[in-house]
C-alpha cells in the first residue's frame, strides 16, 4: 500500500512535519510513506492556469492520483487551515484526484478544532473518503516531543498505528468491492 503524506506547514521545525516522519517509522513493512516536499514549491493558485498547470502543479495531482490513501497534517493558524495547506487543495478543486481518494487527517494538536473541522470540510467537498477511524488527533504540542519520543511514546505511537492499520483496512475494502 502507497500512501503519499502531505505537511501543511513549510516550518524546518513543524511538529506535523515531525508526525509524518514518525509514521513513517511506525508503519508496517509492506507500507510505503512517502512525503510530498513540493508544498514551497506550488505557485499561489490561479484557475488561469488550470489547464495546463505549471510542472510543480502538475505533479502534485500525480502523486496523489497515484497513492492508494493520502494522509495529511496541518497546523492550525489563526481558526483555520494553512495558506499553504489551502493553495494546495485549491490547485485540485477542478481535477478529480480527490474523489473517492481515502484520506487520513492527523491533527498534533487537541486544541486545533478550527482548523480539523476546515480540513474535513474541504476534503468532502472534494469528495475525497475520510477514514474516520484513521483520522487522529494526538497530543504531540506542547509535549515536548521530537520525532525519537512520538515513536517511543507508547500511547502516541499506538494511536498512529492504529490509524496505519484503519487505513490498510479501508483501502483493502475499497480494492475489494472494485474487483466484485
Amino acid at each position: 500500500m502507497k500512501l503519499l503524506a502531505i505537511c501543511g506547514s513549510l516550518r524546518a521545525a513543524s511538529l506535523n512535519a515531525m508526525l509524518i516522519r514518525a509514521i513513517q517509522r511506525l508503519a508496517p513493512p509492506d507500507m510505503v510513506i512517502q512525503e510530498f516536499t513540493g508544498m514551497a514549491g506550488l505557485p499561489m493558485f490561479n484557475p488561469d492556469l488550470d489547464a495546463c498547470p505549471p510542472v510543480s502543479v502538475a505533479d502534485f495531482k500525480q502523486q496523489i492520483a497515484s497513492a492508494d490513501v493520502v494522509l495529511i497534517a496541518s497546523p492550525e493558524y489563526a481558526h483555520g487551515i494553512t495558506g499553504v495547506m489551502k493553495n494546495a487543495l485549491d490547485w485540485t478543486v477542478s481535477s478529480d484526484v480527490f474523489v473517492n481518494k481515502p484520506v487520513m487527517v492527523l491533527n498534533a494538536s487537541p486544541r486545533a478544532t478550527h482548523a480539523d473541522a476546515a480540513l474535513r470540510e474541504i476534503l468532502t467537498v472534494m469528495s475525497a473518503q475520510i477514514i474516520e477511524a484513521a483520522s487522529v488527533t494526538v497530543a504531540v504540542i506542547g509535549g515536548g516531543l521530537d520525532e525519537d519520543g512520538i515513536v517511543a511514546h507508547p500511547v502516541i505511537a499506538a494511536q498512529l498505528q492504529a490509524a496505519l492499520a484503519a487505513a490498510q483496512l479501508e483501502w483493502l475494502e475499497q480494492l475489494r468491492l472494485r474487483l466484485n
